[in-house]
């Protein structure tokens, strides 16, 4: 994968080129892109964050990059609507549930606006959260429903401060008819006993979106930073004080323990993380059900983990000095984009955190991210 230039970077309008280099790396088909029938291997067990250089293109490619795997959840009849004809198909998504669907023959009635939508531009699908509406207005379900392009429209919505290459855009849809075997009950993705279970019966599929999603999400954040972190050594190597005394920055101090800082809270992060991803793993491999306790680390450290990677940045933002507030500097772009990521409702940290205090406690945690 390549960074992307200075315009697209900046431009809310132009979404990073966000193909991976070589062009046949597979990022968009793995864990599974394959028409019939999708592998049942397991899933590696470590999923570490990429230095990437640009914020906005290790955000697409990890988050869509989520999306093959979970349409794998889906019945065997959607998934070959999706892989039927192209095995590089791309999906978005918005899983809010802000759409309403209305029962009809055959499905639902769909419609609603959905924003953030990263990647928006280069997928011919989207995975949309709605609501059943039942016969007195009242919702009675919630659903993730698969639509194709030709049943949306997108727009132009997307100017930001960070991430602003995603090109995370509104999807519209009007009463666009979806059919029953294009959608997933939230509950029973959540119960790992969703029709997509019934096909695909490998270790892969018996792990939970509310773990792989929000790990997706954060680890972009984590990459951004650790290239952050290695530009930031690199330029400050060269770096002479023409204030408070002058002398080498290498020499400072106060410069030495803030990157010791920044690079514990990194490592840190990247070891937890990997640590409940492996333990997710060995238990789906396995087939032993996953405990609630490991379910409720998963979360805690995920948005531990974006919480410590935005606490590094800053702190090597404000050693850099008055350059760092200059455009194209790779620490402020880190900055930027570290802090875009953190406000995704997967890095709610506050929440996490009470569900996992709750949970402590032995009080009943129900949420759709654990």
């Amino acid at each position: 994968m390549t960074e992307p230039g200075a315009a697209a970077r900046l431009s809310p309008h132009r979404p990073p080129p966000c193909r991976p280099s070589p062009p046949d790396h597979g990022a968009y088909r793995c864990p599974l892109n394959r028409p019939r029938p999708p592998p049942s291997g397991s899933s590696s067990s470590r999923t570490p964050p990429t230095k990437e250089p640009s914020g906005p293109s290790g955000w697409v490619v990890s988050v869509l990059g989520v999306h093959p795997w979970q349409l794998g959840l889906f019945p065997r009849r959607a998934q070959d609507d999706v892989w039927g004809d192209d095995r590089d198909t791309r999906i978005s998504s918005s899983y809010a549930p802000v759409g309403r669907l209305t029962p009809v023959d055959g499905g639902y009635r769909l419609t609603g606006r959905w924003s953030f939508s990263s990647g928006c531009e280069h997928a011919t699908w989207a995975l949309l959260g709605a609501l059943v509406v039942g016969a007195k207005g009242r919702p009675v379900d919630f659903l993730t429903v698969l639509v194709p392009r030709s049943d949306y429209t997108i727009e132009d919505v997307w100017d930001v401060v960070g991430l602003r290459g995603t090109a995370s855009n509104d999807i519209l849809v009007e009463s666009v008819f979806v059919p029953a075997h294009r959608v997933l009950r939230n509950y029973e993705q959540a119960q790992l006993k969703g029709p997509g279970q019934q096909v695909n019966q490998g270790p892969l599929y018996r792990l939970l979106l509310g773990a792989i999603f929000t790990s997706a999400v954060t680890a972009p954040v984590i990459g951004a930073v650790s290239g952050g972190y290695e530009s930031y050594v690199s330029l400050m190597k060269e770096r002479v004080r023409l204030s408070l005394g002058g002398g080498r920055f290498t020499e400072d101090p106060f410069a030495q323990v803030a990157i010791a800082r920044a690079a514990s809270d990194i490592d840190a992060t990247v070891l937890q993380m990997d640590r409940n991803l492996r333990e997710l793993s060995e238990l789906a491999a396995a087939g032993r059900e996953i405990p609630m306790e490991l379910r409720l680390r998963t979360r805690r450290d995920q948005v531990r983990g974006t919480e410590r990677a935005v606490a590094a940045i800053d702190l090597l933002f404000k050693t850099v000095g008055g350059n760092a507030l200059r455009r194209g500097n790779p620490v402020e772009r880190a900055w930027r984009d570290a802090h875009a990521g953190s406000v995704h409702v997967a890095n709610d940290v506050e929440r996490a955190l009470a569900m996992y205090g709750r949970g402590a406690f032995g009080l009943t945690v129900e949420d759709n991210l654990v």
